[in-house]
């Protein structure tokens, strides 16, 4: 009996990675729907349509969980922050690959972790060494390769991309104070706010459907997000972090291959050394991070 329990949870552990990868694989296939449709489609219809497609899986989980879950949620005031960096985040990233290639989009969403890192000690209260404030500084680096330094640097594009990666690192960042809420409840506050301003921003520029596959890719948009967010937060239960959490920069893998794809895009020289800057960066912040977890378990009293 003791056997077969250990040869199950060694097939559940490996199946995690498998998960992560297959969760990062739909939200590219989601990112590259929404480059797609925001090219013939208003940014709030789009946003409004891939909020209500979601709902459709979500309404019933969450009225299975019962709900007074969503009346009792902790901390109205951060759910609420949350909600507003969360829909900030959705509008800047559909804005953003409008004119932008996928991968260089993906670029600074990848930075969200070194903008955590960096927030930290003021808004969590957190300490952060030497080291990290060091990776820190080179996925900054990275950030401002990414953008080319020039006379042409601050582009409205470049700039709602870092104000959206930004809004999504504050996203990340509210989600600590919210551990107590249920990852269902957090969801479907995050996606009624963006279908909220869908809907208020629907209006302008809203477009007849012009063929069964856009209605098919718009009523997927919202589907396909949520299986990637079951995926990997199955993934993340089943498995140590350490091991799926640094998997997710495969997703600057896929935005670069469907890009190419779909959309002609040829990876440029800086967003291609950017990006090796900010996910050896991110990768860096997040190994050191479980390295103090691990060390602060056995020795707690002693300083980074």
């Amino acid at each position: 009996m003791q056997a077969s329990h250990t040869s199950r949870l060694k097939s559940l552990s490996a199946a995690g990675p498998a998960l992560m990868l297959l969760g990062m694989l739909m939200f590219a296939l989601n990112d590259a729907m929404g480059k797609w449709l925001v090219s013939s489609y208003g940014l709030g219809q789009v946003v409004l349509l891939r909020s209500l497609a979601a709902l459709v899986i979500l309404v019933p989980i969450v009225w299975m969980a019962g709900l007074p879950a969503l009346r009792a949620a902790e901390r109205p005031w951060m759910q609420f922050a949350r909600v507003a960096c969360s829909t900030t985040e959705v509008f800047c990233f559909y804005f953003a690959v409008m004119y932008l290639p996928l991968a260089d989009v993906m670029t600074y969403w990848l930075a969200a972790p070194i903008y955590v890192a960096a927030a930290s000690p003021l808004l969590l209260g957190e300490r952060v060494g030497w080291r990290r404030w060091t990776a820190i500084a080179v996925g900054f680096v990275g950030v401002i390769i990414t953008l080319e330094p020039s006379s042409a640097m601050f582009t409205m594009p470049a700039v709602i991309s870092i104000i959206g990666s930004a809004a999504f690192a504050f996203m990340l960042i509210s989600g600590r104070f919210l551990r107590g809420t249920p990852d269902s409840t957090l969801v479907f506050f995050q996606v009624s706010g963006a279908g909220l301003a869908g809907l208020a921003f629907a209006p302008f520029g809203w477009s007849p459907i012009q063929s069964g596959l856009d209605l098919g890719l718009l009523a997927l948009l919202g589907i396909v997000a949520m299986a990637a967010h079951m995926l990997v937060n199955r993934a993340l239960k089943i498995s140590d972090a350490a091991t799926v959490a640094p998997l997710q920069y495969t997703l600057l893998l896929w935005a670069v291959v469907f890009g190419w794809m779909f959309f002609g895009d040829v990876p440029r020289l800086g967003m291609i050394v950017g990006a090796a800057l900010i996910v050896a960066s991110g990768l860096f912040i997040f190994i050191r991070e479980q390295m103090l977890k691990k060390r602060d378990a056995v020795l707690p009293a002693i300083p980074e």
